[in-house]
């Protein structure tokens, strides 16, 4: 590509692939564990492996590639680890819903076709993924690229699940979880979504007490009426009363149960309790000690002691237990119009049924990790390590969103009911007289007993964040240490290289929607399995929404931008430069097509600067680069401020910032002045100088445009951009520098004046002044005058920017004449903010429009007032003419 000469225009889709390419061929992202460098590592969110990759993918890894160029140039050894998740349950809720299309189910063609049908489609989505991460840019190491089902990972997460069972963190029992009828599985906390919808609201007679509910189905078995100990209203009634009450299928026997948990404004103050099927119900059962039944099966039907409404499904039987509860007149009233919250799998959308099951939890209460030389829970851990600035969030007002998460933590349910996953290390057996032996192992058990049936593994798999916890440092073990299981956990942690280089990792780069389903399980897992942080900071990024603030959703495919679309027509560097414009840490940001088209502006604008410099250096970048002119010595204090404040951005992950910064760099400093300067006065070694220090500044935001321009830079010989480190800076005088700004504000008045006045033709006149005289020509060339001459006196506008008296011969009767109509603009102006004033000052107004035409009003009043400003300072500038 070295004798290239650069188009006229710069189409992406010719470049990216090969770029790619050199980049892989060139092994640039292989990370070097022996490098006496600084060491940088970050670890990849692992996408999904449904499909393809989305603009929330696009998003984070353009910011994580930018840290990991960024790091590169500033000369450090960088491991940025690629990886995929094998994403249990969105993967085999897919995979259950092709089965269905084609007539059949899991449980029809076996576990073990299952197995097969799900492993062919995510490999083959996983090659898609990694072509797509390919296309965004990303400068990852993929000889290091992991999976969460590999056969290292795996023995990783069998070794933290042991570890835990051992340690007494790991326990099976009988406990309340979140079921899916339609997946069949439970589902963690965190992925239980609630959605709002308008049902009725039932309030019945059951003995001496009315009890409101919207789900009648589940009040079979309820024979506990409980109140707040304080609740006036049932002083009379103590503890453990009892009392009879007619009921759906007949009298029962209930007990009184007084509980500081029940909200006495809540209805009428009373309830009566399920604690088979609502978590709030089983935590006051476990605490007074009291029975409970099960209403509904695992398939969303109700169980025989609904008695007549056996086996009929919840939605159905519904209405009828109420119709038999009016025949009864034991119904006091009904709401048609109750709004409550309803609990849906955001995975699987089917609605949760809470029920008791018997599974496997993580105690997060119970101490059982050494950490500084204190004795803690799993809880207490996570929340030390952000209390003790070990892991900084940022935006840091995630901090309190964390601990209030941590602070109500409960243990958690790892199993689940589904084929596709880590399947649970557990064995069990029976002898001939029925009784169960359990193992807990790393590898399956080899004991074959006498008197014993054949091991049988649990059926369950682990929850999908169980093996995404270890992610950090699991993809960091050796595999070929891994294969050898005469070592234990800790020799594999002490002998793999990568991880005693790369753990913990720099910096972990996120949605912030995922701070609790991934991030704080990962300081869970990882701190107790290794002793150590995962990451030393989390940056946390928002959500990407349409360019009118919408969520872009699948049911209106126009306010979807696809990365796959936009990159063949756009390139990938305008998709990159468009989502980091304007972003802040932690906050939605707006995208849409206009602001991507803007940005590929602006790597045109870069290319064009390439062909500019190229075309007039040929070959002479080779020469040692000195400063001759003003401009020159102003155009390297402006590259070295640029360099730094972008340097200090990116440190700081001020992504936006950063990238403002180079855009008015490039686009004002270099395009719009020095470029125009260099026309006239060109120094040829400084332009090839400045050429290398833009492209290697705007690398990390731009990959692709800025190698293709060096490519064929003709004094590059073979090197690649994306192994460079900075430019190092040139030396440069700060008052020639400031000579420079003398020149640009004489050329800016003149430009401006000349431009609102509507004149052409005009002359810049100076008293004989040395400095205006030796840039003459320049000043006339860039402000479009006719000439600069010394004169010794003479009458026009006077320029008032500059320290040298100077003036363009335009009469100033102009000057005042227009200066006039701006102050008729401006009263103008000045009713037009009083009409808006006056209308937001209006409470009615204000409380009763639309939300979107009150904001509309605001954003007219702030436009309006900040025309006005202009407009008066304008024409204080002409009334001095």
């Amino acid at each position: 590509m070295k004798t290239m000469k650069l188009p006229k225009a710069y189409e992406a889709s010719l470049y990216e692939n090969d770029i790619y390419a050199l980049w892989e061929k060139g092994r640039c992202f292989v990370a070097d564990p022996d490098s006496h460098k600084e060491h940088f590592s970050i670890s990849m969110p692992p996408p999904n492996e449904t499909g393809t990759l989305h603009i929330g993918h696009a998003l984070f890894v353009t910011l994580q590639d930018i840290l990991a160029r960024h790091a590169r140039q500033q000369g450090k050894d960088v491991l940025w680890l690629p990886g995929t998740d094998h994403a249990a349950l969105p993967v085999n809720a897919l995979i259950e819903k092709q089965l269905t299309e084609e007539g059949t189910n899991k449980h029809e063609i076996g576990r073990d076709e299952f197995l097969n049908r799900t492993r062919e489609f995510v490999g083959n989505s996983r090659d898609t993924i990694n072509a797509q991460v390919r296309a965004m840019g990303a400068s990852v190491d993929w000889t290091r690229a992991r999976y969460t089902l590999d056969d290292t990972l795996n023995r990783c997460v069998n070794e933290t699940f042991v570890k835990m069972f051992n340690d007494g963190l790991i326990y099976r029992g009988h406990r309340i979880v979140n079921w899916d009828p339609n997946l069949e599985t439970n589902v963690s906390d965190d992925e239980v979504e609630y959605k709002e919808e308008k049902a009725k609201f039932y309030t019945f007679q059951y003995g001496p007490f009315q009890i409101s509910t919207a789900r009648p189905e589940t009040k079979f078995g309820d024979k506990y009426v409980v109140m707040h100990p304080e609740d006036k209203r049932y002083k009379d009634y103590k503890h453990g009363d009892t009392f009879e009450a007619d009921w759906i299928n007949g009298p029962v026997t209930a007990t009184i149960i007084k509980d500081e948990s029940v909200d006495p404004e809540f209805g009428t103050g009373v309830m009566t309790i399920t604690p088979w099927h609502s978590q709030v119900d089983f935590e006051i059962a476990e605490r007074h000690n009291l029975d409970k039944e099960q209403i509904i099966d695992f398939h969303g039907n109700l169980l025989p002691i609904a008695g007549e409404f056996a086996g009929k499904p919840i939605g159905e039987a519904r209405e009828k237990i109420v119709d038999k509860l009016a025949g009864k007149g034991l119904v006091v009233s009904i709401d048609e119009n109750y709004i409550h919250n309803v609990a849906t799998n955001s995975r699987g959308k089917g609605v949760i049924e809470p029920q008791i099951r018997l599974q496997w939890f993580i105690d997060v209460n119970k101490p059982a990790v050494d950490w500084k030389g204190k004795h803690l829970s799993l809880k207490e851990v996570m929340q030390s390590v952000i209390r003790d600035g070990d892991i900084d969030i940022i935006p840091e007002r995630f901090e309190k969103i964390y601990f209030h998460w941590i602070d109500n933590l409960r243990d958690w349910c790892i199993s689940r009911q589904i084929w596709w996953g880590h399947r649970i290390p557990v064995w069990y057996r029976t002898d001939t007289d029925g009784r169960e032996e359990q193992y807990i192992g790393v590898l399956p058990p080899t004991d074959e007993s006498e008197g014993f049936h054949e091991w049988q593994q649990d059926p369950d798999t682990l929850d999908t964040w169980f093996s995404s916890a270890l992610w950090t440092w699991s993809t960091l073990i050796d595999p070929s240490l891994a294969s050898d299981y005469s070592l234990s956990l800790e020799d594999l942690l002490e002998r793999s290289k990568d991880f005693q280089t790369y753990h913990p990792t720099s910096v972990m780069e996120t949605g912030w929607d995922i701070l609790f389903f991934w991030v704080a399980r990962m300081i869970l897992a990882t701190t107790y399995t290794t002793g150590q942080v995962p990451f030393k900071q989390v940056y946390l990024h928002g959500l990407v929404r349409t360019e009118h603030g919408k969520k872009m959703s699948k049911s209106d495919p126009e306010t979807i931008i696809d990365p796959l679309e936009v990159i063949p027509e756009f390139g990938t560097d305008s998709l990159r430069l468009a989502l980091i414009q304007g972003m802040s840490a932690g906050n939605d940001q707006r995208l849409g097509k206009s602001k991507i088209i803007a940005n590929r502006n602006f790597c045109n604008k870069l290319w064009n600067i390439a062909r500019f410099i190229e075309d007039l250096v040929g070959e002479e970048g080779r020469e040692a680069a000195v400063p001759e002119t003003p401009a020159d010595h102003w155009m390297l204090s402006k590259l070295q401020q640029s360099t730094e404040k972008i340097t200090a951005d990116l440190d700081n992950f001020r992504f936006s910032e950063a990238y403002d910064e180079l855009y008015h760099f490039i686009w004002d400093d270099v395009a719009d002045w020095y470029i125009e300067t260099s026309k006239a006065q060109p120094n040829k070694a400084l332009l090839a100088y400045l050429l290398e220090a833009i492209v290697t500044l705007a690398h990390p935001f731009a990959p692709f445009v800025t190698e293709t321009i060096w490519q064929t830079l003709a004094w590059e010989q073979e090197s690649i951009l994306a192994t460079r480190e900075t430019v190092k800076p040139l030396g440069f005088s700060k008052d020639k520098a400031a000579a420079f700004g003398e020149l640009q504000a004489i050329i800016s008045e003149s430009r401006f004046i000349t431009k609102a006045l509507q004149v052409s033709g005009s002359t810049l006149y100076h008293t004989d002044e040395a400095f205006i005289s030796d840039n003459a020509a320049l000043i006339a060339r860039m402000a479009r005058l006719v000439a600069v001459k010394a004169v010794a006196e003479g009458e026009g506008i006077t320029l008032t920017s500059t320290k040298y008296h100077c003036w363009l011969d335009i009469d100033r009767s102009v000057a005042q004449t227009y200066a006039a109509e701006l102050e008729g603009q401006a009263a103008k102006q000045q009713a037009v903010i009083k009409q808006l004033e006056g209308r937001l000052g209006n409470k009615s107004y204000v409380e009763n429009a639309p939300k979107q035409v009150v904001k509309q009003s605001r954003e007219q009043l702030d436009t309006a007032k900040a025309q006005l400003q202009s407009i008066t300072a304008e024409t204080e500038r002409f009334k001095k003419a």
